[in-house]
């Protein structure tokens, strides 16, 4: 059975397989080797990919976009709270998770995070298995290297929900790492700093590569920094520009502000190659025609905080693997938002001019290392992937609390996985029989300052003075990133796997079983739409060309008109019917009336 390699972007996504000795990149059904991580509901039907970003201005309300922005977090998120502002869709609170809202077939219906990008997953999946002609269900999916646990688990149960066996997961620039090494085998080792800047996060990671061989030193970055930031800030200066030119605020205007954002998403494009661009909406709000301009120097003035953002996580992850800039001997550019100048022009300067690699497709590069390591850990054994070895690191530190605030490190970042490490833990109290340990991750002193990962209860302790009620605890990160954790009770030596509540933002099992349930119904009404459309573009072309067949036939005048008046009649019909939901029986039915006006036809 064939493996895919998954790279779930914010702004794109992109799927590749491995077969005969090499990586394919997957063009989707439109051609494009790339598709929007949108998702769009309408009166009629789910839209993914271009389809649904084309409703984007016409339909905001429920055109859903920058998901893995959400996934994994709290509502209360001062990050959620942010990027709500400037979304076209609503997202409501419900016991602190953060959820969507829209309408679909006249129906209002509530989504999480984790559905929505199981819709994106899941056209991944169906274009994979329209690639290679069979069922695909084992995937590798890629995540920011800085994701934290949280977001790795919701990032996998969207999996789950796509109806993906989710093998693996792989940092993003790790996999970037693996695309480029690959690529360019030598014996030689180099010490290759990866710059993965796409839509959504930023991630920088630092891999000494040796032929097949890839050892992840250090790795740094921000899950909430890219070239959708840059758009933001536009769309923040474009606002305040309108106020000034026609005293009108459209910080409220939803569907306005979308499309405002698509304007200034073009003109960031456009300013990688031009020195100004244009920034032109019609009838923006209360009928005003918004026109401006904005030059590159500006834009970069108006992303100075970001550029300077970055380039401090590249001096810290540098610091972090123990090396200076001089022992960099390849800087890799993976990401869309890597397109910026200013980003290039940074980079070469902070290095010394080093020539930066652009080798490698800054869209495509992420599924292409995520597909050859789903190869690798499927067990096909193939030849090329012989002496494959990859050793990944914990972006972040994580440990227990102490004295009801300080943060305990076990697990230090830049741990290299898979890792387990046990931290012995006391009784506070005499006499005391459980305990409870809270889990954090982070770079912070207090664990107030850090992110709660989940708390459990350890009970059964014998009765022994304070201090000498003893438990090991053992923290253990696998190779997809992901926590695991459990105690040894040391006075009896009696073990158990502890299941920690991941709090409020996590999905319960039987919510997932639910969510499971949830898509395959939408599966099957999405394939019952594309059936019965299929039927009903078969049925308009036979009635054309049926009709064509009347104007040239020798019938006589009388059963021409006949004809041709059932004929149009049908065309009408068709176009009366066209948004309904027609049955399959009524259209077979149809398709049996013309086949015997073409009989008729044929008998003359």
């Amino acid at each position: 059975m064939p493996t895919i390699g998954i790279d779930l972007g914010t702004t794109n996504s992109c799927v590749a397989t491995y077969r005969n000795g090499r990586v394919e990149i997957i063009a989707n059904d439109r051609g494009n080797r790339v598709t929007p991580s949108y998702v769009s509901f309408n009166d009629e039907e789910r839209l993914v990919g271009e389809a649904a970003k084309d409703e984007a201005t016409s339909n905001c309300e429920n055109t859903l976009c920058e998901i893995k922005r959400l996934i994994g977090r709290t509502y209360d998120d001062p990050i959620v709270q942010s990027d709500m502002q400037l979304w076209g869709f609503d997202v409501i609170n419900d016991d602190n998770k953060p959820k969507i809202p829209v309408v679909y077939t006249n129906k209002r219906m509530i989504f999480c995070p984790e559905q929505i990008s199981a819709i994106v997953l899941e056209e991944m999946k169906i274009t994979a298995e329209a690639f290679l002609d069979e069922t695909v269900t084992d995937a590798v999916i890629t995540v920011p290297a800085y994701f934290n646990d949280a977001q790795r688990k919701a990032t996998r149960d969207a999996g789950k929900i796509a109806g993906l066996n989710v093998i693996g997961m792989i940092n993003e620039p790790t996999a970037a790492a693996v695309a480029y090494g690959l690529d360019r085998q030598s014996k030689e080792e180099r010490n290759v700093l990866i710059f993965d800047l796409g839509g959504g996060t930023f991630d920088v990671t630092i891999v000494k590569i040796t032929d097949r061989q890839f050892y992840v030193k250090a790795t740094g970055g921000d899950t909430h920094l890219g070239g959708e930031d840059f758009d933001n800030k536009l769309v923040n200066h474009f606002i305040e520009e309108l106020k000034q030119q026609h005293n009108k605020d459209i910080s409220k205007n939803k569907k306005a502000i979308n499309r405002l954002r698509l304007a200034c998403e073009d003109a960031k494009r456009k300013l990688s190659s031009s020195t100004k661009a244009k920034v032109q909406v019609d009838a923006l709000h209360d009928g005003i025609d918004f026109r401006s301009n904005i030059t590159r120097a500006r834009f970069e003035d108006i992303n100075h905080g970001y550029f300077k953002r970055i380039l401090e996580t590249v001096k810290k992850t540098l610091k972090d693997s123990g090396l200076i800039k001089e022992d960099i001997d390849e800087v890799v550019l993976v990401g869309g938002s890597t397109r910026v100048p200013k980003i290039r022009e940074m980079l070469e300067k902070f290095f010394d001019y080093m020539e930066l690699k652009k080798t490698i497709n800054p869209d495509e590069a992420v599924a292409h290392g995520a597909a050859a390591y789903a190869e690798f850990i499927s067990n096909n054994n193939d030849h090329n992937l012989k002496d494959f070895v990859l050793e990944d690191v914990t972006p972040l530190s994580i440990g227990i609390e102490i004295l009801g605030r300080d943060m305990q490190v076990v697990i230090p970042r830049n741990t290299k996985t898979p890792t387990r490490r046990w931290h012995d833990v006391r009784t506070a109290h005499p006499e005391q029989t459980e305990m409870g340990v809270r889990i954090f991750e982070g770079e912070r002193a207090l664990t107030k300052d850090n992110h709660f990962l989940g708390e459990f209860t350890l009970s059964g302790i014998p009765v022994a003075p304070r201090g000498q009620g003893e438990a090991d605890i053992c923290l253990d990160i696998n190779s997809s990133g992901v926590l695991h954790v459990f105690a040894v009770e040391k006075i009896t030596g009696k073990s158990s796997e502890l299941k920690i509540d991941m709090g409020k933002g996590r999905l319960l099992p039987n919510e997932i079983k639910r969510m499971i349930r949830e898509a395959e119904v939408f599966r099957t009404n999405d394939e019952e739409l594309k059936k019965r459309s299929k039927a009903m573009n078969l049925l308009e072309d036979l009635a054309y060309n049926i009709k064509e067949k009347i104007g040239k036939s020798k019938t006589s005048k009388l059963k021409s008109e006949s004809m041709m008046g059932q004929v149009t009649e049908m065309l009408r019909w068709l176009d009366i019917n066209q948004k309904e939901p027609v049955e399959m029986s009524v259209l077979d039915k149809k398709k049996e009336e013309l086949e015997k006006i073409c009989d008729q036809l044929s008998k003359n």
